[in-house]
């Protein structure tokens, strides 16, 4: 039997590294561990220099395993798969020891203690690697059609760049329309040009897109499979309108008796009726029968709709509908709600009359909104003289949302140009910090400053219409600090805008489940890598674009729709993926049928055989967690490249004394390849 012959080398990573852990040091220690033939340190093992030398050294040495310390294998791991991949060596037999996160990063104040724990870590990896086996990953095909899961400006522009590209695509939405919150906007900035100039035709282009198949009013309910070859369940909830005979000429709500306040598309200053489109731009142009304030579903009486109806398109039993949909990828572009305001009762949201949420204000100024673009107050008919425009709320905030919500202050910013643009009114910005990023952003505050709005740095205390003092009566009292002078500020106003934060949806965990991708704490979905992979997900195949993933404003979320379409067909272009090989196996001879595993999978991934009474795991949802291997009570099922034997090396290799009385190798220290 040959012997093994392991490569170790330990990464400087900079000053990451090496400004806590004594890498030379790890790498000189390592080379005395059994099995070690070479040993090495070197700056930056990631780049294409230190993958060289492993290549390099795999030639000359003969070398069988390879063990990198270095940073996460989240980051780097696939890096040096390859490397050990082009050298001829099974990309399987590569171990990445994490001595920065697990060591440096964790242990900044001790060089010592960062140092002996990362020859434990590097010990462990030596112990393990030698246990491992060589592996060979499946293939996958991958379906032509992509689900698109969100109807707002992040997933139109998926769906249609992947559909303009000659590939189907499903997309679905919950609401009866698409466009999301964009088309409730008025003006988008920093250019001030109209948001439905610029929505609405995307939006009719994936109404009419061949190869788009718009699937609004639904949700999706269940998710299976794995990259290439996803099963969805989709529920059309019925809209009680037959779309093959509806023309969209408005007859039935102009007729319909019921009338209900539209906390949704107008944010409450609005009404519609029982039966109703969202607005007159909206994809499809089919209205939805809203059942639990229709008249007919509450009393059985009424139905104007469908007497006045031209096609006899109204139909009040019509039922959901369930379709199942197999597609290769998905792409979540499911948004973002906005905090409820009521929440920070000292700002009197809901108690105060003259105290607005920012999207109450948008649908105010847009033209097409309730008071047709007119600045008013509660009344209908009083034009404000002063607003105050409160940024932050619930955002930068440790009792509510500690994330900054990106888009506030230049949406604040908007509002007090469009208030000086259409009242002349004294505008008041109450702000922590102005944050102006992006192109030309900054531009546009030194606008705002141009037209004469006042920006007091200072987080407001709160807003009440106690009036103490002359000229107070009939106003909202906003009481804050104004940082820059250093007094407590007492500002009388006719109106509040507030800036409410851009928040997760409430099912947005149950969503993450669904799909089978992780939660960030504040409720966002996570990406696979901040930087390196801000589109993908843990879950092959997933992709997530827009404020789903965090908050963003319109170009940052059409710029992550465009790099999930393009992730979405790099692979539609491939053809076929490889998958992971590491997966759970059952030794069904000794599987007693106890079906904990089963219920454990979070995958779906086991299957219950009742003609033998055994479980068995489906290779191709399995993901290799380890949650059925540890919960087995009869220990009959294994983790490939995770086996019994080689965790149970790796943590001698960490627990025990590694410094054996063996033969030492010698140390080549962190020359190149060519200087040996």
């Amino acid at each position: 039997m040959t012997e093994e012959k392991v490569g170790v080398y330990v990464c400087h990573c900079g000053h990451n590294i090496a400004g806590t852990v004594d890498v030379e040091d790890v790498a000189e220690w390592a080379a005395g561990m059994p099995n070690v033939a070479i040993s090495r340190d070197y700056k930056f093992m990631c780049s294409s220099l230190g993958q060289e030398l492993v290549e390099e050294d795999v030639k000359e040495y003969g070398l069988t395993r390879i063990v990198v310390a270095a940073c996460s294998p989240h980051m780097h791991e696939p890096t040096f798969r390859r490397a050990c991949e082009r050298a001829g060596l099974n990309p399987y037999l590569f171990e990445m020891a994490n001595i920065r996160e697990h060591a440096s990063w964790v242990h900044t104040d001790d060089i010592n203690a960062a140092t002996e724990k990362a020859k434990a870590i590097v010990g462990g990896s030596i112990r393990r690697v030698m246990e491992l086996e060589p592996l060979e990953p499946f293939i996958a095909e991958i379906n032509e059609p992509t689900l698109v899961v969100g109807g707002g400006i992040a997933g139109i522009n998926t769906a249609l760049e992947i559909a303009n590209a000659g590939h189907p695509v499903y997309m679905v939405e919950r609401e009866p329309s698409i466009g999301g919150h964009m088309a409730q906007l008025d003006k988008t900035f920093p250019t001030l040009d109209c948001s439905a100039c610029i929505l609405t035709p995307k939006m009719f282009d994936v109404g009419n897109h061949p190869n788009i198949t718009l699937m609004t009013y639904s949700e999706v309910e269940q998710v299976d499979g794995y990259v290439g070859n996803f099963t969805v369940r989709v529920r059309k909830k019925a809209r009680k309108i037959i779309t093959d005979l509806c023309t969209g000429c408005g007859d039935c709500w102009s007729r319909c008796p019921a009338k209900v306040v539209d906390d949704v598309y107008e944010a409450g200053l609005g009404y519609r009726t029982a039966i109703y489109r969202p607005f007159p731009q909206a994809v499809p142009k089919y209205p939805v029968i809203d059942v639990d304030t229709c008249i007919y579903y509450e009393k059985g009486t009424c139905k104007a709709c469908q007497k006045f109806c031209p096609t006899d398109a109204i139909d009040f039993d019509q039922e959901d509908e369930i379709v199942v949909l197999n597609v290769g990828n998905i792409v979540l572009a499911t948004g973002y709600k906005l905090f409820d305001a009521r929440k920070v009762p000292q700002y009197g949201y809901g108690r105060l009359a003259n105290v607005f949420t920012s999207m109450e204000f948008e649908r105010m100024v847009n033209a097409s909104g309730p008071t047709g673009g007119k600045v008013l107050l509660r009344d209908g008919v009083t034009e404000p003289q002063t607003v105050g425009i409160i940024h932050c709320v619930g955002s930068r905030d440790r009792s509510y949302n500690q994330y900054c919500s990106n888009t506030c202050c230049m949406a604040a910013l908007k509002f007090a140009h469009l208030v000086k643009e259409r009242t002349g009114a004294e505008i008041y910005n109450f702000y922590i910090d102005i944050r102006t990023p992006s192109k030309n952003y900054e531009e546009f505050y030194h606008r705002i400053l141009e037209e004469g709005a006042h920006l007091i740095r200072g987080r407001a205390a709160e807003v009440t219409d106690a009036a103490r003092l002359p000229g107070e009566e009939g106003k909202l009292i906003i009481q804050a600090e104004d940082t820059l002078i250093g007094k407590q500020r007492r500002i009388p106003v006719d109106m509040v805008v507030l800036m409410a934060a851009m928040e997760p949806y409430d099912d947005a965990v149950e969503v993450s489940h669904r799909f089978g991708i992780g939660c960030s704490e504040a409720g966002f979905f996570t990406e696979k890598h901040p930087k390196l992979d801000p589109v993908a997900t843990m879950t092959d195949g997933v992709f997530i674009a827009g404020a789903c993933a965090g908050p963003k404003d319109i170009p940052e979320s059409v710029e992550q729709g465009a790099a999930a379409a393009a992730r979405v067909l790099t692979l539609i272009g491939q053809g076929e993926i490889e998958i992971e090989p590491i997966r759970a196996t059952i030794d069904e001879d000794r599987c007693s049928g106890c079906r904990i595993c089963n219920n454990l999978c979070p995958y779906s991934a086991i299957e219950f055989v009742e003609d033998l009474g055994v479980s068995r795991v489906n290779p191709a949802l399995c993901k290799g967690c380890g949650t059925c291997v540890a919960a087995c009570p009869s220990q009959v099922i294994e983790g490939q490249h995770f086996t019994f034997d080689s965790i149970m090396a790796q943590i001698e290799g960490v627990l025990y004394d590694r410094m054996e009385d063996t033969e030492r190798v010698t140390y080549l220290g962190s020359q190149p390849a060519e200087a040996k």
